[in-house]
């Protein structure tokens, strides 16, 4: 219905737009005649398949569905008005046309988020079934819960008979509802909406190929996550081989082109935003020189590309000294357990509190940007004490620059444990992508103005 009302709007603002601004003197159609898009947009985007369930408020499928639609549709009628002659005012098309595609993903894109609150708050949730070894429910369990927009409420889990006996009742929180052989049994009792598979040994080809059979006759979905985790996107695809259906990883694509479109799009964008900010970093400048002693910049070593380090530039927001008080200060630490970060911290000064709450004391980092130590997106730069207690999988951070802004900065800042801010870093380098940057750098907006996790 709204994408109905959507292409309704833009054929009445498309026939405004041209034939009484544009190209009053064109023969107008009659009014019905606008009904034509309605009429022709809700079939072709039911063809693109926009509708299904799996497609919607999910991810970027969904948009990309939308937009070849309308591709697709305007490639259609191009091709009949030339093959039958059909006399079609092809301004009013292309204005309309376009205009319904900008409606309806807009309508969508607010449709998802506001389905993501109703999530949040309990509401509009699918139940679902975790079945797999105690660990890894467990771990998923918890992913599902720091991420309630999703809408998968875990009502149980179903466990290998060797674990059941260790805990028959629940464990972690969650009812333990059967066994691994019981799976169907316990969709149909409880009437689950979603059974999540996590990789076992009990688990093999044929008995998920069994379990398939079993939910057919259920109203449940079956999701079977890969032994691999945190690898997405155009880096995993499903080839047949030999008749299997596998899944093929690509490389991480850090080289080449690629890296050359980041490198240009960061030292551009960091350098437009320097000329653009010029006068706010003028003013916090004079700001932290006249309210506190001390320099206006914090000059300080990180560990960037390679393992290479360079000298990171913040405006300062502590009191000179203040790394010499971290011992006096080491049993009021709220960090991580690496980090060391404390709320109400004596240290920062006035002008610092509020630069740390918008992160305005990140600004200079732009410099670094433009110089080539730094991307305007990446993981955190750590500190070289830091480093010496990286495992080999963080060490993968390096294959790229540290960022201005990251995952981690729109994922709770100095809110996260230790263990999902390696996870988080991780995630980037496998999946980089100029998108996936450009996603990152307007969440951070949002965050920034939210102030969550910024002490």
């Amino acid at each position: 219905m709204l994408d109905a009302l959507c292409a309704a709007v833009a054929a009445v603002a498309g026939h405004l737009l041209w034939f009484d601004l544009i190209a009053p003197g064109d023969p107008r159609p009659p009014w019905w005649s606008l009904g034509s898009l309605p009429a022709l947009w809700l079939p072709t985007m039911l063809i693109a398949r926009t509708y299904e369930a799996r497609f919607l408020w999910v991810g970027v499928e969904e948009y990309r569905r939308v937009f070849a639609a309308a591709v697709g549709l305007l490639a259609a009628v191009a091709t009949l008005s030339f093959t039958l002659y059909l006399d079609i005012a092809r301004g009013f098309v292309v204005f309309a046309l376009p205009l319904s595609t900008v409606l309806t993903l807009g309508q969508r894109f607010g449709h998802r988020h506001w389905i993501y609150r109703q999530r949040c708050r309990g509401r509009l949730q699918q139940t679902t079934l975790l079945v797999g070894h105690r660990l890894a429910v467990a771990n998923l369990d918890e992913e599902l819960q720091r991420n309630k927009h999703q809408g998968y409420r875990v009502i149980g889990c179903c466990l290998p008979s060797n674990e059941q006996a260790a805990h028959a009742d629940a464990f972690n929180g969650l009812p333990v509802l059967g066994g691994v052989d019981e799976v169907a049994d316990v969709v149909s009792r409880f009437e689950v909406d979603t059974v999540a598979v996590l990789p076992s040994q009990e688990l093999d080809g044929p008995t998920l190929r069994r379990l398939g059979w079993q939910l057919e006759n259920t109203e449940a979905e079956l999701l079977v996550a890969p032994a691999i985790t945190d690898v997405v996107g155009p880096r995993v695809h499903i080839r047949p081989v030999a008749g299997l259906p596998l899944l093929h990883m690509e490389r991480p694509e850090l080289t080449g082109v690629r890296r050359f479109t980041k490198e240009l799009f960061d030292r551009t964008a960091a350098g437009l935003a320097l000329l653009l900010l010029s006068p706010a970093l003028l003013g916090i400048a004079v700001a932290i020189r006249f309210t506190s002693p001390g320099p206006v910049f914090f000059r300080q070593e990180r560990i960037g590309l390679s393992g290479e380090p360079f000298i990171m530039l913040k405006f300062r927001s502590m009191v000179p000294g203040a790394h010499r008080m971290v011992a006096g200060l080491a049993d009021r630490n709220e960090g991580n357990g690496v980090l060391f970060k404390m709320k109400g911290d004596p240290r920062v000064t006035r002008v610092g509190r509020i630069l740390r709450r918008y992160s305005l004391d990140e600004l200079p980092q732009l410099l670094n940007v433009v110089w080539g130590d730094m991307s305007l997106v990446g993981p955190r730069p750590p500190l070289a004490s830091e480093v010496k207690r990286y495992g080999e999988a963080m060490r993968r951070r390096f294959l790229v620059k540290p960022g201005l802004t990251g995952l981690w900065q729109v994922s709770g800042r100095s809110d996260l444990s230790w263990d999902d801010s390696v996870r988080l870093d991780v995630r980037y380098v496998e999946n980089w992508s100029l998108a996936l940057d450009i996603m990152i750098l307007a969440k951070t907006v949002r965050a920034i103005l939210r102030g969550s996790g910024a002490y």
